[in-house]
């Protein structure tokens, strides 16, 4: 139903940095920041007009073979079909992002099995989540030097984040069965709807430890796990080396027509 016999494995594996390794939670951790390490969250195909779609051969085509990265669609369906391959146990879901304001049911995340146990796996939420998060009510896992926490209630997890204004819910998700059409609705929702955040200005957003990237628009925020945050105004000739700092690089035909916008 995924088409993970599409997948090659060694090339995505090449693409990543990581040896093939067997299903193990330790295997699962380095799995996980070794692909967002690798491969970046970015939008530059939707707001260009020119995104492939979400078919699995189309996202390995784009984040495997061009290098380019995707969105939470992308990143979920590459990351999962790697680790089916390599044995671990995956269920597709679907989150809320900001249950706590009016946000949408429309972020793709893992529910994966290993070694009797159970994690969220999120590859794709922008510059947040390095590691999995075993799923336990309270627990906390430092993301690069920001406190994440998922708790339990009824039959929603929701996952949220330390700040300086206390724990902010990021997004909550439950065992709701998805299908593939489930993903291409959401993703045709998010890649054309005026009100998507994903459709009028580039969003780029990158995650190390203690630091994290994010290009909005023009505005480049650097944020540090000290509390720290800095910004700049990036001008429109500045945008395509702006984007190569941030590992999206682009064509000369794309540069221009992004240059256009």
């Amino acid at each position: 139903m995924w088409q993970i016999e599409e997948l090659d494995l060694d090339a995505y594996l090449n693409r990543i940095g990581h040896p093939k390794v067997a299903a193990s939670a330790e295997s699962l951790r380095s799995l996980h920041r070794a692909h967002v390490l690798a491969i970046p969250f970015e939008n530059v195909d939707v707001i260009l007009g020119t995104h492939p779609g979400i078919g699995l051969d189309a996202i390995q085509t784009k984040l495997v073979g061009r290098q380019r990265g995707g969105y939470c669609y992308e990143h979920a369906l590459l990351f999962g079909a790697a680790l089916e391959r390599l044995g671990f146990t995956v269920d597709r879901r679907v989150a809320r992002v900001q249950p706590h304001k009016s946000g949408p049911r429309t972020h793709a995340l893992l529910k994966v099995g290993v070694d009797g146990q159970e994690f969220l796996a999120d590859v794709g939420f922008g510059a947040g989540q390095l590691y999995p998060t075993p799923l336990k009510d309270g627990v906390v896992v430092d993301q690069g030097g920001w406190d994440h926490r998922l708790t339990f209630d009824g039959d929603v997890w929701t996952l949220a984040k330390k700040t300086a204004d206390g724990w902010i819910p990021q997004h909550a998700s439950n065992d709701e069965p998805v299908r593939p059409i489930d993903y291409r609705v959401y993703h045709h929702y998010v890649s054309t709807h005026p009100d998507s955040p994903f459709t009028g200005r580039p969003v780029v957003m990158r995650v190390a430890d203690g630091i994290v990237r994010r290009l909005v628009g023009d505005d480049l925020a650097t944020e540090y796990a000290d509390g720290r945050t800095t910004h700049r105004t990036v001008p429109a000739d500045e945008l395509p080396e702006v984007l190569a700092g941030l590992d999206v690089v682009l064509s000369d035909e794309e540069v221009d027509r992004l240059r256009l916008l």
